[in-house]
């Protein structure tokens, strides 16, 4: 019988060997049911953070930690499944508008979201800005929003990837969470858990993204890419700049906002654009459009006629909301206690045009006001945030409006507002 030696498997790894597909499911098994110590699996990520995975490793640890829990299908469901993940950004609301105008085109989308990381936004933390909405639902509510509605956003159920759960906490602390690989096992264990039969990845780049530059955003797309093709899933990527925020609204409540708007045909060009760029794939893949140009035919459709709107709000009904919200976002919503201008400084005289926003102070500020987590405890407040943010190539002259600080009271707007400003550059 073979013996399985945890620290043979380790100096494997470090020394940039292959690790057998035997031992590599045995490792995370034992690690997620507390038979290996968590020192032992903090080394072997460090050892992959310096010496990578092949291809085929990548693909053995991907669906050891899927297989760790439950997962989920939908071959019950009369129509075919795709879902959507983004590497996170300023302002990146793009999951709560794409789930319904791509389920109104007729294909379901089972979306399991996160929450906010760092100066980052999460979904899951939008979606609570609406009274009501349960993000936790069980596995079998799940199943019915899905086959009801055609789409359902929910976060992470303790028994989906917990393999995954316990790794990233730990890679948290021991300095391996930017290892392409173990990014790489982590997103799709989780959203082949899931059982989308369609993939598409959205990889930001830039300053308010987690990779920084185009050559690690291609190199994580495409390795998102092969390993979803490695598990039988239909995929593709974009890669898509972070350099400035998404939109014109940062901030939980005030991105619902602009989501609906979105779905009521208006909203930010650059957000519209997304939204559109990443449902294209959904419904090609999916096999539900033939090529591009019917694909958007179908989506300007759902836009045009309410379907796409209305699905919004059968969803958020379905899981405890206030339905209303699609109508009347102002009057559901809640608000910041004091709103200030921000406006462009004297010397936009000698320099009028916007040459850069930078997304990554912009996230910055909407944490410092309240919009997200210092620490994992904090208590998000919903309505703090930015709107009627500026973009690069706008011209300005001197008192022209910036951006808009919804704050919980004048002073910690004030104190923000030099913040706000140093992330404008101009020419």
């Amino acid at each position: 019988m073979k013996q399985f030696v945890p620290q043979w498997i380790i100096e494997a790894k470090r020394d940039g060997k292959t690790i057998p597909e035997s031992d590599l499911r045995e490792f995370v098994n034992r690690f997620t049911d507390g038979s290996l110590p968590e020192y032992q699996m903090a080394a072997f990520a460090m050892a992959v953070f310096f010496r990578g995975m092949s291809g085929e490793e990548k693909h053995v640890l991907t669906d050891a930690m899927m297989r760790s829990g439950d997962t989920l299908s939908w071959e019950s469901l009369d129509r075919p499944t795709a879902d959507k993940h983004s590497t996170g950004g300023i302002g990146d609301k793009i999951s709560i508008p794409l789930a319904p105008l791509v389920a109104a085109c007729g294909v379901a989308v089972p979306m399991i979201s996160g929450r906010g990381l760092g100066i980052t936004g999460g979904t899951l933390d939008k979606l609570d800005a609406i009274p009501g909405y349960r993000t936790s639902l069980s596995v079998e509510e799940f199943r019915s929003v899905l086959k009801t509605v055609g789409c359902s956003i929910i976060g992470q159920t303790d028994r989906l990837a917990p393999a995954d759960r316990k790794l990233y906490a730990l890679r948290d602390v021991t300095g391996t969470v930017p290892s392409i690989p173990l990014i790489t096992a982590s997103i799709l264990s989780k959203k082949l858990a899931e059982g989308a039969e369609t993939l598409v990845f959205d990889v930001k780049c830039g300053s308010g993204a987690f990779m920084k530059t185009p050559e690690q955003a291609r190199t994580l797309a495409d390795s998102l890419v092969d390993g979803a093709r490695r598990a039988g899933r239909k995929a593709t990527a974009i890669i898509h700049d972070m350099n400035q925020p998404i939109g014109q609204c940062i901030g939980n409540a005030l991105e619902i906002r602009e989501s609906i708007e979105i779905l009521q045909g208006a909203g930010p060009a650059d957000t519209r654009k997304l939204v559109l760029e990443l449902a294209v794939p959904m419904l090609t893949l999916s096999g539900v459009a033939s090529d591009d140009a019917d694909a958007r035919r179908q989506l300007d459709a759902a836009l045009a006629s309410g379907a796409a709107l209305e699905t919004f709000a059968k969803m958020v009904v379905a899981q405890g909301g206030n339905g209303k919200v699609a109508d009347t976002p102002a009057k559901i919503l809640p608000t910041a206690s004091f709103v200030a201008d921000v406006v462009a400084p004297a010397e936009t005289a000698d320099t009028p045009q916007i040459e850069s926003v930078d997304a990554e102070t912009i996230g910055r500020v909407v944490l410092l006001l309240g919009g997200g987590r210092q620490i994992a405890t904090d208590a998000i407040d919903y309505a703090v945030g930015i709107d009627r943010l500026a973009s690069a190539g706008t011209s300005v002259v001197p008192g022209d409006l910036l951006l808009r600080l919804h704050a919980r009271s004048r002073e910690e707007a004030e104190a923000l507002i030099p913040m706000a400003l140093s992330a404008f550059r101009f020419r």
